[in-house]
């Protein structure tokens, strides 16, 4: 299937004009180092995309994401391998963890950390709540050393400028390393144990399944950590739907795992396109907007669709109409209308997350 918007075949019903609501990974620019790669996809290569932000990136094994911090929190979700991740908050407290595949971290605004590879394969995407941001332009350790007199360094370690030793002279952003040996569990999730809870296991999560494939919803209800993001981990089987709905809290913005999707926006005022999406690619619905996704190839559909926001919410076009009184439907669609209008169980209703206790 091509990954290029459904433009010179899309459905009758598309109309008028909405902007570019889809971006490939494929399509930015990596950034190659000793030790791995990274890619990002921003509201510069989707300028829609103004709530968050996202880099796909690789390490080698052992190779490690130099110690840093950003001005934007940081949610994270391993696509494949597994990596060591470490931090330190404002209390002082240090949190170490291992993660592996559908496993989530996020890590607050300005809080230090670093992550490094533990097996071939590690990948991860990295989302960050603010769609200018940039991973070229995160505050990096050997970064700031570099540009600290020796003299000021010394005094803050209380050393002599001497017992410093040869340092480096520029950041390091990816390096190559050896791998870490085993963890010791006096430091799980810090060296007392007592760490901030900046990892969530959603692999040992059961989905929730209903025809048509299944949904893993988590926010602060279940990960309170990340007070800025949430998501949901869908899938969807061959010839399955993701139900007309949408959002009433935050713009959607999606990354494909694997599979093939048709997805349809309407717009209001007459305006609806549609786009296909493939592995790899970014999908984006602005706030409110009705929207729903199709899988249109030959295996299981699975995406990300990931907010700006503390909780995840939506609403669906069909549960509104079975919960509107049934003249006043039928008002608008006749006796199709009297038909939407009949309950509709949870067992009966195309993939629909559910959101989590309050």
């Amino acid at each position: 299937m091509s990954s290029t918007p459904a433009a010179g075949r899309p459905p009758a019903t598309d109309a008028g004009t909405l902007p570019n609501l889809r971006f490939s990974f494929a399509d930015a620019h990596p950034r190659r180092e000793r030790g791995g790669w990274a890619r990002e996809v921003t509201e510069r290569e989707l300028p829609v995309a103004t709530e968050l932000a996202g880099v796909d990136m690789r390490l080698e094994p052992g190779a490690v994401r130099e110690l840093h911090w950003h001005e934007q929190a940081e949610w994270a979700f391993m696509i494949a391998g597994a990596a060591r991740i470490t931090a330190v908050d404002q209390e002082g407290r240090a949190f170490v963890d291992e993660v592996g595949p559908e496993d989530l971290w996020y890590f607050p605004a300005a809080i230090p950390h670093s992550i490094q590879a533990l097996a071939p394969g590690c990948e991860f995407l990295l989302v960050f709540d603010d769609g200018g941001f940039s991973e070229n332009a995160t505050f990096l350790l050997c970064d700031w050393l570099a540009h600290t007199p020796r003299e000021a360094l010394a005094k803050g370690f209380g050393l002599a400028p001497a017992e410093l030793g040869e340092l480096p002279d520029g950041e390091r952003y990816i390096f190559a390393a050896e791998p870490p040996a085993p963890l010791d569990p006096a430091w799980a999730g810090g060296p007392d144990g007592r760490g901030p809870g900046f990892s969530y296991r959603l692999s040992a999560c059961e989905p929730r399944r209903m025809p048509g494939g299944s949904v893993k919803v988590v926010d602060s209800a279940a990960f309170p950590a990340a007070t800025t993001v949430a998501a949901a981990l869908v899938e969807i089987e061959p010839g399955g739907i993701r139900e007309p709905h949408w959002h009433p809290n935050a713009d959607e913005w999606q990354y494909h795992l694997a599979g093939e999707a048709r997805m349809t926006v309407f717009g209001a005022a007459g305006k609806a396109r549609t786009f296909e999406l493939a592995r790899g690619d970014v999908g984006y619905v602005p706030f409110a907007m009705g929207h729903f996704l199709e899988n249109t190839g030959a295996g299981t559909l699975r995406f990300l669709e990931i907010f700006r926001s503390d909780r995840f919410a939506e609403l669906s076009l069909a549960r509104w109409l079975a919960q509107t009184p049934p003249d006043l439907v039928a008002a608008h669609l006749g006796e199709a209308g009297r038909r939407l209008n009949g309950e509709l169980t949870d067992e009966k209703r195309p993939v629909r997350p559910r959101q989590g206790p309050r």
